[in-house]
């Protein structure tokens, strides 16, 4: 003990040895001493040392420490200290006593943890003692498995999957009834559970839904304070981007036992929401919406939607978003949970129709969302959540469109004047601030996707600019504000989206455009400047974009804006190269690849908004063929589509196509029996060649059997000998006759296969020439082949 008193501090201060040489005897004493209090002794005085010389602990006694745990298993004591020595030397963090010693680096503790971990086994080693039920080890033993995965998580998560029952082990501390070994294991599971698909698998058929739920229970639901949320952040990890326990959590009920959580009291209004609840609320809805995220397999998304609906929890939220004294962050989440948990669902959609907000007079709550996206006094993550819930309810909702283009018609009952969707958007969109034009633009382009009749049916709406002035269509009103001097880049973005939703895919509006006037003189100045913009360069995109449309869906009927003649502008005021290098800017610009990777709008500044999913999509889809329109056109090339067809010609085409599909078929059809064909054939071959070798074996066998008869010498009678010949004589006989019985059959069928295939050759023959006949007359008529039907005839 007396040295001990020397390392730790004593009275003496003359030669007090330095810290290097107190950790160096201190680790040659656990190493040597053979008494186990020596050893608890020195270790305990080496986690002393740990913090302020870690340096020195972990270079010199890492191995010492290691071979504790290896040797010294029956004693708790010494194992708690070695766990926390090693806890302490690969801490991620610094410590103060250490902060003046220039020798420890910011990483310092991932570096010893590169050395612990080298070996396997001593990871392996304290995922064992897990299994202690003393305090001291299993806590500590929790503490070094957080410390090494906050260092290397990747490494430690390969360990846990190949180490036996690992993550049981680690799941059964949840139910440890000491709270603080709970809370800890809940957090080395949420930082283990992080990317990798596999622990998250394992972890959640080791019933760690039953366990989470039951523990956010006990803690007081959403009103429990941080271990509520932990529970849920290891959730949402079992859950993100990981359809089988997405299903599992959804076949498992637990949807329906989230629900009551999103229940609040009435006094909720009066007294507001304390950090903790929010904070959990926050944590409730991204656990949802981790399970009907867009990303997400369509089966999975609809049937937790459905799920979502039929237990109420969809009203919950509804609740929740017409409730006074929700705070902004909890309102922008819901909004966006209760968008994703409508979209592309007609049963929620309906539903979502028939929220009211509980104001005087009443009015839908759509309605109450617009006005504050309209708003430009609201907070912009508000107003994002807003759009994006609308759009999610508009989303591939024919009747939820079709209500939003009613209300800008004109109406011939006499009602009694009320607010509607469409005003609010025509009043943002005509605004003098720019975010709602753009917020306003985009949420009526959703109004037209994939609806074709839509979009000739706004063709009727018009707006009376002012009392004395006659009314105009919103077409027209649209492209007069876009050709205004001071019309801002984000309102010129927004106009561009809407116009190129419109005009897509449908004639007659692109006929009205044409028709507006000033529109393709615009359109080219707009192409054909200089500005070194960045966003300037994006309007310069969008604007070949929607010439491009204007092309590329041309009736022709329109003197003066035919194909031809809108090519033969686009030659001569700016020339291929130009515009397609000009179209290319719209992909280049850095809000595309951002918006085109999920319908959600992210962006931190109004400044940030450009592109919308949607428009992102049609881009996509569109580039390429008006690419090769306008190629066509520009190098005296007709580009023919079914379009410019007359209705004869059509028919003809339509005809020869049908036939070119039925060719094809029995084409597959000879195919496949050809390939069964040839296959049996090469099947009784086989057998052929076995049953001719068999015959060889058995001529062997009976070669042998006579010279071994032969080279008796035993005293067998002659009779014998004759009999045993006679048998050997008759078994040859019918061998040969049966194999030569079978050759013969195989080879009878052999010769039927042959003549069938050469039948089944000359008919594919003939229907090659039938298609390159048909290929040819398709080809007189001026009709192109797409690469599938090119690729059939082949």
């Amino acid at each position: 003990m007396n040295f001990l008193k020397s390392v730790l501090g004593s009275a003496e201060t003359d030669n007090e040895p330095s810290g290097a040489e107190t950790v160096e005897r201190l680790v040659d004493r656990v190493e040597s001493s053979t008494m186990l209090e020596d050893r608890r002794d020195a270790v305990r005085a080496l986690k002393a040392l740990s913090k302020k010389y870690r340096v020195e602990v972990g270079a010199q006694g890492m191995n010492a420490l290691i071979q504790v745990l290896e040797n010294d298993r029956s004693d708790p004591e010494i194992l708690g200290f070695t766990l926390d020595t090693l806890c302490n030397i690969i801490s991620p963090d610094q410590f103060e006593e250490e902060l003046d010693n220039p020798m420890v680096t910011c990483n310092i503790g991932e570096q010893f943890t590169e050395m612990f971990i080298k070996r396997t086994e001593n990871v392996s080693l304290v995922l064992g003692y897990l299994e202690e039920y003393d305090f001291r080890v299993r806590w500590s033993a929790v503490k070094l498995l957080t410390g090494l995965v906050e260092n290397k998580v990747k490494e430690i998560q390969e360990v846990v999957l190949v180490s036996p029952m690992a993550v049981s082990k680690l799941m059964d501390l949840l139910n440890d009834s000491r709270e603080v070994i709970r809370n800890d294991a809940l957090l080395l599971l949420i930082q283990l559970t992080k990317g990798n698909a596999n622990i998250q698998k394992i972890v959640a058929f080791e019933n760690a839904f039953d366990r989470l739920m039951d523990v956010i229970v006990e803690e007081g639901c959403s009103d429990g304070g941080i271990i509520v949320k932990d529970c849920l952040i290891l959730m949402l990890n079992l859950l993100k981007n990981n359809s089988s326990n997405q299903q599992f959590f959804k076949e498992g009920s637990y949807i329906q036992r989230l629900a009551p959580m999103f229940l609040l009291p009435p006094e909720i209004e009066e007294t507001g929401m304390t950090a903790e609840k929010v904070s959990n609320l926050h944590c409730m809805l991204q656990v949802l919406r981790a399970l009907i995220t867009p990303s997400n397999s369509q089966q999975v998304i609809s049937s937790c939607q459905k799920t979502i609906r039929i237990c109420g929890l969809l009203e919950a939220l509804c609740n929740i978003l017409m409730g006074s004294g929700i705070p902004s962050d909890i309102l922008t989440e819901t909004l966006n949970t209760v968008g994703e948990a409508i979209r592309n669902e007609p049963e929620s959609q309906k539903y979502f129709e028939t929220v009211m907000a509980p104001s005087t007079p009443p009015r839908p709550a759509i309605i109450v969302l617009l006005m504050s996206m309209v708003n430009d006094k609201q907070p912009l993550s508000l107003r994002c959540a807003v759009l994006y819930c609308f759009e999610c309810y508009l989303y591939r909702n024919d009747v939820g469109q079709t209500a939003l283009i009613q209300t800008l018609l004109p109406s011939s009952t006499d009602q009694v004047p009320t607010l509607t969707a469409g005003q609010l958007l025509c009043g943002g969109l005509f605004s003098n601030d720019s975010v709602s034009n753009w917020f306003s633009s985009v949420g009526l382009m959703h109004g037209l996707i994939e609806n074709q009749p839509q979009k000739e049916q706004l063709l009727r709406v018009l707006l009376a600019t002012s009392p004395d002035s006659a009314p105009i269509s919103l077409l027209t009103q649209c492209t007069t504000l876009l050709q205004k001097p001071n019309c801002k880049a984000q309102s010129k973005i927004g106009l561009l989206m809407l116009l190129s939703v419109w005009l897509s895919y449908t004639q007659v509006v692109v006929k009205s455009f044409l028709n507006s006037q000033g529109t393709v003189a615009f359109l080219i100045a707009q192409i054909c400047a200089n500005e070194h913009d960045e966003n300037e360069y994006l309007i310069q995109g969008l604007c070949a974009f929607l010439m491009g449309i204007c092309i590329q869906f041309n009736d022709n009927t329109e003197p003066n804006c035919r194909k031809e003649d809108l090519c033969n502008l686009l030659l001569k005021r700016i020339g291929l190269e130009t515009y397609n290098g000009k179209l290319g800017e719209v992909s280049k610009h850095e809000s595309y690849s951002k918006a085109a990777k999920q319908p959600q709008l992210r962006v931190k500044t109004s400044t940030d908004l450009f592109l919308d999913y949607e428009f992102c999509r049609l881009f996509k889809s569109l580039e390429a063929i008006i690419i090769k329109t306008v190629h066509g056109m520009g190098s005296g090339v007709t580009s023919i589509t079914e379009l410019t067809l007359s209705q004869e010609a059509t028919g003809i085409v339509s005809q020869y196509k049908d036939v070119i599909r039925d060719q094809d078929l029995k084409i597959q059809q000879l195919t496949r029996d050809l390939t069964n064909m040839t296959k049996e054939n090469e099947e009784l071959t086989k057998k052929l060649e076995e049953v001719q070798n068999l015959n060889i074996q058995l001529s062997d066998q009976n070669t042998l059997l006579k010279a071994q008869l032969t080279a008796t010498s035993n005293g067998n009678s002659s009779g014998q000998v004759t009999q045993i010949e006679q048998n050997t004589q008759t078994t040859e006989s019918c061998t040969e006759n049966n194999n030569k019985k079978e050759n013969e059959e195989h080879l009878l069928e052999l010769e039927r296969l042959r003549k069938d295939q050469e039948d089944l050759l000359e008919l594919l023959a003939d229907q090659d020439a039938k298609l390159t006949r048909y290929k040819n007359k398709m080809k007189e008529m001026g009709q192109s082949l797409s690469d599938d039907e090119e690729d059939v005839i082949i």
